[in-house]
Parts: C-alpha cells; structure tokens; sequence
C-alpha cells in the first residue's frame, strides 16, 4: 500500500465477536466504515458496524461481495479458514497476511516456526496415536499438557498429565477425538505475561507494556499493567514479538503470551494473529488503543503512540459476572465495555472493565 486508505473507505471485518466490535468502533472513529461477515444475527460487531453479511466465512458469494466492496480486509479470530483469506486476498488485500493464520492455526507448526525465528518454547512433540503419546510423555518425565493442534482455545481441547504411569496413554488419543494431537513439556513457570505489538506497512513497529496475565478455568481472568517483571525482560518479551512481526511480514496487531521462569527467562506460549483480550486495558490506559492501532496499521496510517498514561487492572465479565455492571459504573476511574451479547452463559466473555489507578 504506498498511500493511505482515504477518509470514508471501507474495512472488511471477518468475524462478528466482540473484537470485531472494537474494531469497528476504532474504524468509525478514524473515518473509516466497515463491513462485518458473520453468520450470526444480532453479533457484538453488527450493532455498531455500517453493515453485515450473513454468511459462513468460507462462502464464496459472500467473500466475492466483501473484496468488491471493500479496500482491505482483516479478521478477528484466528480460525477463519486460510483458503478463504487466500481467495480474497487474489483481490483485495488482507492483513495480516494469510500466512499469519496458517502457521497460527496449528500448533505444532506454530512452535516450529517461532523455534525457526529463533524465540524460545517449551519442548513439544507431535502425537498423532497413543503410541507417540506414551513415547514423549515418557520423554518428558510423564508430565506435559495434551493439545488439539487446531481450534481449541480458552482451555478447551486440552489434557494435563502429571508424573503419569506407563499406561496413561492408553485411550487417550480416542479420547481427545482422534484427531492431531501436541504434547508440550509443562514447565514451572512463575507468571504469564502477554506483549502486544504491531507492526505497519512501512515496517515500522511499536509495543505496548507487558500485562501480568491470571487465567481461571483457561479463560482470562485480569491483566495487570505494569507486569511485575525486570526491564531486561520486558526487553526481551519486545524484541520476541517484534522479531514474529518481521518473520511473517506482519502488518496489524498480534498479541504474544509467555510463560515467566524463576532464572528471569521467558519461552512464548502461543501468538494470536489478532487484537488480543489481555490488551483490552490499552482502551482504557493509552491514548491509542490496540484496536486503533489495529486499523492504523491495516490503512496505512502512521502507529501511533504505545505509551500508556496510567498503571491498570482490566478484567473480564465472564458469565453472570456481567450482572456486577451496575455496581462498577459508580466506582471511580473504571471504564466498562460490554459486549451486547443478550444471553449470559457460563464461561461466555460478556464484557470487561478496566480500573484505572490514582
């Protein structure tokens, strides 16, 4: 893209959750319009966006419509099916790059491409029967975490083993759905953490501080801004994304968490091709958010500014937490966002504040 996208163009917005609702406000408020595709009616992003498609993300009908009528396209999950971003990209560009969901998609190729980029994982071995299964536990002490390669998140498609005796493989490959299986080594990290940056056309990057992550059930719970870590780390943590970034040729925001060691170290747990939940503070603590930089960097706008002007405590509304709504909106220095999402579920994200300190 040499220039930027003009005032009033429009963004295609794969995906209706409540990413794509930021998203599109951010657009909206840098004079852009967007147009979402999601099945869904009534999802988080159509309520504030200039118009929805209702379609599965791989329709071609509806792809078709999305590259005539917009100048870029973007998406806010990471399973939107790569062949579908590969055929709209033969027309309209597609940030990030499809390539960024490939190698996101899967996780063992995930962890052998950040290996290949040099950033540092946890050990991992494929699995694709328990006879592999019973061979890398036995690699790795009899304790690892047991993974779907594709489409698990928020803790599903998961499996914990811990100092496991020589027959616990047996079944569990059918257990987990017979489908590609990752073991990764568990590892005694002290924290987890989370870096979001981006990345523009023209190569340049920033980073917003690290968060202190805290995960109940596999869902995230709060991100604590400043992270309780040194700044040779957090040094580190950048130059990791920003080093992802360049590798994928990455044009957007990704958001990258880490696993803490006591020695100070980190290993990258995983990349989202996307804004990311546990930088939802920066709309509260920045005067640029993650979802404005998002859109800054997809239209070819100069990133702005990643500094943040207050230390913060976001937290995720999960479920019938979303009743405390009425509670938080008389505290003092708390910025809620809910998602309109009408039906409470457990587990379902349901909005989030963030509280700001003196």
């Amino acid at each position: 893209m040499s220039a930027p996208l003009p005032l009033g163009s429009t963004i295609g917005i794969i995906g209706g959750g409540q990413l794509g609702r930021m998203l599109a406000m951010a657009a909206a408020r840098l004079g852009y319009q967007t147009l979402v595709l999601e099945p869904q009616a009534d999802c988080p992003a159509a309520q504030v966006a200039n118009r929805q498609l209702f379609a599965a993300y791989d329709d071609a009908y509806a792809l078709t419509e999305l590259a005539e009528n917009c100048q870029v396209v973007t998406y806010e999950f990471e399973n939107v099916p790569v062949s579908a971003a590969r055929l709209l990209a033969a027309d309209v560009p597609v940030l990030p790059l499809p390539r960024a969901l490939e190698v996101s998609q899967d996780r063992l190729v995930e962890k052998t491409a950040l290996n290949d980029m040099g950033i540092r994982t946890a050990a991992f071995r494929k699995v694709d029967g328990d006879g592999d299964l019973a061979s890398a536990l036995s690699e790795f002490g009899g304790s690892g975490v047991l993974k779907t390669r594709r489409l698990g998140y928020d803790g599903k498609g998961q499996r914990v083993f811990r100092n496991a005796a020589g027959n616990a493989a047996d079944g569990a490959y059918t257990a987990m759905g017979g489908v590609p299986l990752i073991l990764e080594a568990l590892v005694p990290f002290e924290r987890e953490i989370s870096i979001i940056a981006a990345r523009g056309h023209d190569g340049r990057m920033a980073a917003y501080d690290a968060a202190e992550n805290i995960h109940r059930d596999g869902i995230l719970h709060s991100s604590t801004v400043p992270a309780a870590i040194s700044e040779a780390t957090a040094s580190v943590a950048r130059d990791a994304a920003f080093t992802l970034l360049e590798g994928l040729d990455y044009v957007g925001v990704v958001g990258v968490e880490f696993f803490l060691m006591a020695d100070g170290s980190i290993l990258v747990n995983e990349f989202a091709p996307r804004v990311h939940n546990s930088g939802h503070w920066t709309e509260a603590a920045c005067t640029v958010s993650q979802f404005e930089q998002h859109i800054r960097a997809i239209c070819g706008l100069p990133l702005g500014d990643a500094s943040r002007h207050s230390d913060c405590v976001m937290e995720n509304l999960v479920g019938d937490e979303v009743l405390r709504a009425g509670v938080l909106l008389g505290e003092p220095d708390v910025m809620l966002h809910l998602y309109g999402k009408t039906e409470s579920r457990p587990g379902r994200k349901m909005g989030h504040f963030t509280r700001l300190a003196r």
